[in-house]
Formats: C-alpha cells, structure tokens, sequence
C-alpha cells in the first residue's frame, strides 16, 4: 500500500480513498484534467502524464481471464482494455473531474468524452466493467443490469469479480497491476523514451530508432496515441 505524506489521509487497497485533511479536500473543487486520453488498462488512462483511473467501477485485470459463452478462457482484461481504447479513438479529449486517490497514488475522476459520454457508464453498459457498489453506492447499476440482460462484454459468459480476483492472486504473491500487453499494441505505436541524460524523446514507426527502442514505464517511459500528446506531454522527436 502507498503512503502518502499527510496527516490525516487514509488510503485503501484497490479502491478510492477518503481524505478528511482540508488539503486534500480543497482538491474536490480543483479544475478538471482535460485532454488527449492514453488508455493503460480496462479502468485507468493516462493524460499529461497524470495516470487515472474511473470512478466508482472496477474492470477485469490486464492478466485476468474469464469465460466465454462456450466455456473457452479468454483475456477480458485486454479485451476491456481495448474496448476502451476503441470508445476513446471515436473522440480522443477526455475530460476528468476530480472524486479521490487510490490506493497506488492514482487520481480517480468521473471521466467523460469530449461528446459529453460518460466513460464508466459506457464501459459498465457494454460488459466491459463492473459497477462497483463499495464506492459507486450504486450509481451504475441499471447501467450494469442492461449489460446483464443483454449478455454483453464479461456478462456473456462467467467471471470472477475484479476486486475479488484481485484478492485472490495477491495472496498468491502475484502482480495484478502491470499491464498484460504494451499500449502500442492497441493503436498507440509512439514510444516515448528518456535518454540517459534525461531528455525525453519520441519515436515514430519508421524512424531510425523505433524498432531498437523499448518502453519501461518503471523509468517514466510510456506510449503516446499522437505526436500531439506528445509534445503535450513534454516529449520531442526524434531528429532521425
């Protein structure tokens, strides 16, 4: 579990945290995070280099499968993911209004399109996730009915709820939060990589350096969806 440095800040595992500190609840009023939205899993993205992830809902974990309608095991956590990643490529500006932090340091926002769709409802309506009533105090619920009723997404075969699936492998002694499969492979393909002297630089397909460049996000590297979130980001390219 991650610490943060305030008096008075409780953090739990897995899902949003309160604060009781006026710090940290002046933040409640601070201006939303609105831009160009790279997806990292099925209920996390990232804009500016601010990692993000949805309120009140829980998706499959990138590693986690399920069932699908004949008993075969898939990945409906990459399936999620992509899900995600083909919702947001339709209208890329996201714009996410503060609600908590979680357990790992990530901002938790009620997130929506720059058509106005909201995020979690859409990905909770399609199969995709999961209402998650320890924190959402039901506010997908019908969503998550229709997506039952339908036999949509997760819902057309049988699955382990996340946090418990979460659970279980933690006991296990198992990673549950790196991602299964690289951004690039789901429509983001510009690595964005830090030289050893720090400078951040971008690679695009074809460049001289993409193919021998990899990505470690434990270094603070990561994929980019378009030169603009880039630049955004504070990244150049690459002169060759």
């Amino acid at each position: 579990m991650m610490a943060l440095g305030v008096a008075g800040y409780f953090v739990s595992e897995g899902g949003p945290a309160v604060s009781s500190t006026p710090l940290l609840d002046s933040m409640l009023g601070a201006d939303p995070i609105i831009g160009i939205a790279s997806v990292i899993d099925g209920d996390t993205i990232d804009i500016h280099g601010q990692r993000i992830r949805f309120n009140g809902i829980d998706a499959p974990e990138s590693s986690q499968q399920c069932d699908d309608a004949r008993g075969f095991r898939y990945q409906c956590g990459a399936k999620a993911a992509a899900a995600l990643d083909g919702f947001l490529s339709e209208s890329r500006s996201v714009r996410c209004d503060f609600a908590s932090w979680d357990s790992y340091g990530r901002y938790v926002g009620n997130c929506s399109r720059g058509d106005g769709l909201n995020i979690a409802g859409w990905l909770v309506e399609n199969g995709h996730a999961l209402d998650w009533p320890k924190y959402s105090s039901g506010a997908y619920a019908s969503q998550q009915a229709l997506a039952k009723a339908a036999s949509r997404g997760i819902w057309s075969g049988s699955f382990q709820v996340p946090w418990e699936w979460r659970a279980e492998h933690r006991d296990n002694g198992q990673s549950t939060s790196a991602p299964l499969f690289a951004l690039g492979n789901i429509g983001c393909k510009i690595k964005g990589n830090i030289s050893a002297e720090g400078e951040r630089i971008y690679h695009l397909p074809g460049q001289k350096f993409y193919d021998v460049s990899r990505i470690s996000e434990s270094k603070g590297e990561r994929w980019f969806c378009s030169e603009a979130d880039a630049r955004s980001a504070g990244w150049r390219r690459s002169k060759r």
